[in-house]
């Protein structure tokens, strides 16, 4: 089925399942296995009354789907916490079982979609990002735009007010003079920062540990470079990604109501 193209010879009730196999065909890379991408919760043969796509599965999430009658969730990262979404050990969590219960009780089927969506070309997470952004490709080998002339202090509240932003982090000079940039969504590694920092003069980051991405950058700084990182967090920069896979899946699903649900930033800083 080509996209765009509605189903043809439906019988029933479309499926979790059906509606997995679609995303399967539809993106645009070979399915590979072993794979994050698979179900988390609930039973893939479940009829489908409306898709939620989100970054994070929280419970905040699954209320707002369940409230707006979407009972398949497609989410980017784990429900239960772990990369595996392992729950063996947690079975008796208070907190674990409220979840489960509130899944049970609402007949939701949650799905997690990691791998392969990163795995498009061009990937619609850093695409998100960048629209969100307003930052435009330099060069389509490396993660670099060029951005307005502006300086790292400006470029910040800058993102802030695009993307409403409470808990930002900033390393670097307010002054320091930005036109070129680099991003990377989600977890920031030390290797993609030092990849990528010579090349630019601010680097915006999803979620590095601090002992690596940043602390280089801060000793960029204290040697003399005029360099700055923007740390806008894990949520935050993949949020933009699942707008986008909302927007892909209309294409193809069409027997059902499909919607973004953004994730509110967990974060606040005191005033």
């Amino acid at each position: 089925m080509a996209a765009g193209e509605p189903a043809v010879g439906q019988d029933g009730p479309l499926t979790a399942q059906q509606v997995i196999e679609r995303i399967q065909k539809q993106v645009g890379v070979p399915w590979k296995t072993p794979t994050r991408d698979v179900f988390k919760a609930g039973s893939p043969e479940t009829p489908v009354r409306g898709i939620a796509t989100t970054v994070m599965s929280t419970l905040s999430i699954l209320q707002r789907a369940a409230a707006a009658g979407k009972n398949l969730i497609i989410t980017h990262e784990p429900t239960f916490w772990s990369d595996g979404d392992g729950t063996q050990e947690i079975a008796e969590d208070a907190v674990y079982r409220y979840k489960a219960d509130f899944i049970r009780k609402n007949n939701l089927v949650i799905w997690r979609f990691h791998d392969h969506w990163h795995a498009r070309r061009p990937d619609a997470m850093m695409v998100g990002l960048a629209q969100a952004l307003g930052w435009h490709k330099a060069d389509d080998t490396q993660r670099v735009y060029e951005v307005p002339p502006t300086t790292l202090g400006v470029m910040a509240k800058d993102i802030q007010d695009r993307l409403k932003f409470r808990a930002l982090r900033v390393l670097g000079d307010p002054e320091t003079k930005i036109t070129r940039g680099a991003m990377n969504v989600g977890s920031t590694s030390l290797q993609g920062v030092m990849r990528m920092l010579p090349e630019v003069d601010v680097f915006v980051a999803g979620e590095p540990r601090e002992w690596e991405g940043p602390e280089y950058v801060q000793d960029a700084v204290a040697m003399g470079q005029k360099k700055g990182m923007i740390i806008v967090g894990h949520q935050n920069s993949e949020d933009p990604g699942m707008r986008l896979c909302a927007e892909w899946l209309k294409t193809f699903v069409t027997e059902v109501p499909v919607e973004w649900i953004p994730t509110s930033e967990p974060f606040w800083r005191p005033a």
